[in-house]
């Protein structure tokens, strides 16, 4: 394959800003892809009081630039401008990362997201992305377009917008991370009369419509192809439990919609270098160095120290998508059973409430709110705790469960989407398998995988020889990012 010239848009990127997997997956597949000898860049917010501009040495390179959100420069679009700036910083030498800068739009917040006005600001994100491309006459093959900030792109290169006249040779790949987020505000709140059906030209801007448009919806049907992030959930949104109200589009489009498992970067990922904890180990000595790890994460965090303990981890949003819902159904159960639960991480109020009242009462269970300096700590969790606990509702492909098993955390999953993908049930019979699954979304069966996993642990050489299998299973980014390369090729092909 020649080299091709890619472009990602992006909402978030690790280290530069960061809520979640979009920022990891997108921190990593760049990376891959240059490594695979392509010319690669970013395009992404510049997020003010989250991103330091002399700690990543960002250069000032565009500045003062007048930008029309609405496309039209001959000023008769109700005059509607804003001005912006672009900065150059670098994810590894040789892969530029642009940050779109604009003080009210992206420096008012200490948080990525949660204001009232989203799709005006991402709005502007994309037009100012397809201002910069244009401008600097980069000439991308292929803009890679994450999740619904950059999904009015595709739109954009299908709908003559000014900023896209020079890119009409470029294909658009729209990368599905999570089909539940579709724009700035819960797609269910939508008021029917309001309701986006994606063939209605696009509102001003400033215009309050333009708060109820779905960027989603409008990328899925101009992009040229759309791949989901794991072959699970590309077939579990074509239904309607899974697909979000979206999946009548995606049927249709369905021969344009690929599935492609996320992998993890295996240098930022490995217990024999990651300077983040106690002990380091290798497959060789997991057993020594695991119960190293745990004895300093059980003293650091308040449980009572004991390697032979298992320890259970959650590492993810305390939400219901995780799963949430169903621990705190059979919570009392649970802390009846010869382990310790440290949950790890933020979210709602009602969930984080009741384990805290659990908490305060059982010496066996920690809550750790998932804060800047908590983060640090994430690799040492899994380093330190036997299994991973991840019982997600749906799960379009889940990166922690992969980077648990990297470090010897054996998971217990549902098995939906990416975890269904990525997670074969140990079998006792031939001792196959890499974690444990079960079947259906309920606290009955989560119980018996839990339970399971916990006979097993008392055997202690078959538990050994599961962490092994684990730790050597192959999720790293080189298959992935060829995926996409050939994924690239396909939207190439078309004309």
């Amino acid at each position: 394959m020649k080299t091709l010239k890619i472009i990602h848009i992006v909402s978030e990127v690790d280290p530069f800003s960061k809520t979640g997997g979009l920022a990891d997956v997108v921190r990593s597949l760049p990376k891959a892809l240059k490594r695979l000898g392509h010319d690669v860049a970013i395009i992404t917010p510049l997020y003010g009081q989250i991103i330091d501009n002399k700690k990543f040495r960002l250069e000032l390179i565009e500045k003062d630039i007048k930008l029309y959100p609405n496309g039209d420069e001959s000023g008769n679009d109700n005059g509607e401008t804003v001005t912006v700036n672009y900065w150059r910083g670098y994810l590894m030498h040789g892969l530029p990362v642009y940050f779109v800068e604009n003080e009210k739009y992206f420096s008012q917040r200490k948080n990525l997201y949660g204001s009232t006005h989203e799709n005006a600001r991402f709005l502007i994100f994309d037009a100012a992305a397809l201002r910069f491309i244009s401008m600097r006459e980069l000439n991308p093959d292929i803009i890679h377009c994450h999740d619904w900030h950059a999904g009015l792109i595709p739109y954009y290169l299908k709908n003559n917008f000014p900023y896209a006249a020079k890119l009409q040779n470029a294909k658009t790949v729209f990368t599905i991370h999570n089909l539940a987020y579709q724009m700035g505000m819960n797609w269910w709140d939508v008021p029917p009369k309001h309701k986006d059906y994606g063939t209605t030209k696009l509102p001003s801007f400033a215009e309050p419509a333009i708060e109820y448009v779905n960027f989603a919806k409008r990328a899925i049907m101009n992009a040229d192809v759309v791949n989901a992030v794991s072959e699970q959930y590309a077939e579990e949104i074509l239904t309607p439990k899974f697909g979000q109200d979206l999946h009548r589009i995606l049927r249709h489009r369905q021969n344009k919609l690929f599935g492609i498992i996320n992998g993890i970067d295996y240098k930022d990922y490995n217990p024999a270098t990651d300077a983040g904890l106690h002990k380091n180990y290798s497959y060789q000595n997991a057993m020594t160095g695991k119960k190293n790890n745990k004895k300093f994460l059980q003293k650091k965090f308040g449980l009572p120290v004991n390697a032979d303990i298992p320890l259970v981890a959650m590492t993810s949003r305390i939400v219901f998508q995780k799963g949430f819902e169903l621990v705190l159904q059979i919570a009392e159960e649970i802390m009846r059973l010869n382990l310790q639960l440290m949950v790890v991480g933020s979210g709602e109020k009602t969930y984080i409430n009741e384990m805290q009242k659990l908490a305060r009462h059982n010496d066996k269970f920690v809550i750790i709110p998932s804060h800047q300096e908590n983060q640090k700590y994430e690799t040492l969790i899994y380093a330190g705790s036997d299994l991973l606990l991840l019982p997600s509702h749906h799960e379009p492909c889940g990166l922690n469960q992969l980077i648990a098993m990297r470090y010897g955390c054996v998971p217990a999953v549902h098995r939906v989407g990416g975890l269904l993908d990525t997670v074969a049930d140990y079998s006792p019979r031939d001792h196959s398998g890499n974690g444990f699954a079960f079947d259906n979304f309920n606290s009955y069966e989560l119980y018996g995988a839990l339970v399971r996993a916990l006979e097993l642990f008392k055997n202690k050489k078959q538990w050994h020889k599961l962490l092994i299998h684990a730790m050597q299973e192959s999720n790293s980014w080189e298959i992935p990012a060829k995926k996409y390369l050939d994924l690239y090729k396909t939207a190439l092909a078309i004309n």
